[in-house]
């Protein structure tokens, strides 16, 4: 028989199987369940039991740069290692996003390297570019809107925030609303980023909000640098890092960050009896999000692909709401019934839909103010 006859006397076979509800050519049984460092989805290592198994085994999850009081990272670990019984080490708190991407660098195959890191959308291209990370498709990921993942899942967006102005309402008057109300002469030496815009992702989207404030655009982030360096003219910038630290501590009394991070530092001084204001600058609103990801070498990949399922379940995505920050997955959720309204209640209002650079604009503005901050801010 002919191979053209021979595939048409099985598919007519087929048919007449599956006419009789019988399932005999779907192709040969699937294999063996992939080991978890090479698999790209929990039913590619035998399905979330496997995975939860293989993640027990493993004991243990390595993280970088997760402050407990950033987008609730510490109810996040709390709760993952309370359902699985891993113990999540989380090294250098404070670091930054392109910390992350040295971290992972440099530590190649070695026992100590980060297994899953939380970077910028921006530093997650990269990331992927450098072939750093692992593709992984959780469950949810067909839910992540288009624009928040890597069509290759290699990274995935998992939460996110406006740019805002926290102030110290006791100490400063009045606070500012805007940016531009940050050039005014009574906030000498008052206004801080939370770190280094070439290395730290909420100070480069704090360059990004200004240049859009300033007659900037996604295409044009300059305006933002030319802010930054009138800020530093007039005396304004603070050169202190506006960590948790620094602000609960008094040292920036002014600080430019994600609005999750600053509603945040207002529950915390409340508490102590002190006034912290937040705002969202309507002459520059920008959002952004964060992006979760494997590295491809991470020494425990059961539980590094078991916490992004975490991450991005709807236990994880609620747990975002209790720090402000924006769960990616948060229209879904709201349609489905899932989401915690009480905790969405809490998330600050803002106007209008949030638009996002493309992947080539970022890039571009990512190149610019690796060129031109230093010198903005120099002298």
């Amino acid at each position: 028989m002919t191979a053209p006859r021979a595939r048409a006397a099985a598919l007519a076979g087929c048919l007449a199987l599956a006419a009789l509800g019988v399932n005999a050519c779907e192709g040969p049984p699937p294999a063996g369940p992939e080991k978890p460092s090479v698999a790209t989805s929990a039913r590619d290592a035998g399905g979330m039991g496997a995975l939860v198994a293989a993640a027990k085994r493993e004991g243990a999850l390595r993280a970088i740069a997760l402050p407990r009081d950033w987008a609730n990272y510490g109810g996040l670990i709390d709760g993952f290692e309370k359902k699985y019984g891993i113990k999540v080490t989380v090294v250098d708190p404070q670091a930054h996003s392109e910390d992350e991407l040295d971290a992972v660098r440099k530590s190649g195959k070695r026992p100590t390297a980060p297994d899953v890191i939380d970077v910028g959308d921006t530093f997650a291209r990269a990331a992927a570019r450098q072939h750093l990370l692992a593709p992984y498709r959780v469950a949810a990921f067909d839910s992540i809107p288009d624009g928040q993942k890597d069509r290759k899942a290699r990274w995935a967006n998992n939460y996110g925030g406006y740019i805002s102005i926290g102030c110290d309402a006791d100490r400063v008057k009045p606070c500012p609303d805007t940016f531009a109300d940050l050039l005014k002469p009574g906030y000498r030496g008052k206004v801080a980023l939370e770190g280094d815009p070439t290395r730290a992702n909420s100070a480069f989207a704090a360059v990004y909000a200004a240049a859009l404030a300033n007659g900037g655009s996604f295409d044009d982030i300059r305006p933002g640098l030319d802010f930054f360096a009138e800020l530093k003219k007039r005396g304004n910038l603070n050169p202190v890092a506006s960590t948790a630290t620094a602000v609960l501590d008094g040292r920036t009394p002014i600080s430019i960050n994600w609005d999750y991070l600053n509603l945040g530092y207002a529950d915390q001084l409340r508490d102590r009896g002190e006034n912290w204001r937040v705002a969202i600058p309507f002459d520059g609103s920008f959002a952004q999000y964060y992006a979760q990801a494997v590295n491809k070498n991470a020494p425990h990949p059961a539980a590094a692909r078991l916490w992004q399922e975490y991450l991005f379940g709807v236990a994880g995505q609620n747990l975002r709401l209790y720090g402000y920050a924006r769960p990616v997955l948060l229209d879904t959720m709201k349609e489905d019934g899932t989401l915690d309204e009480a905790a969405a209640a809490r998330l600050p209002t803002v106007e209008g839909t949030p638009q996002f650079p493309t992947d080539a604009q970022l890039e571009k503005a990512q190149r610019t103010v690796a060129r031109g901050w230093a010198k903005a801010v120099s002298g």
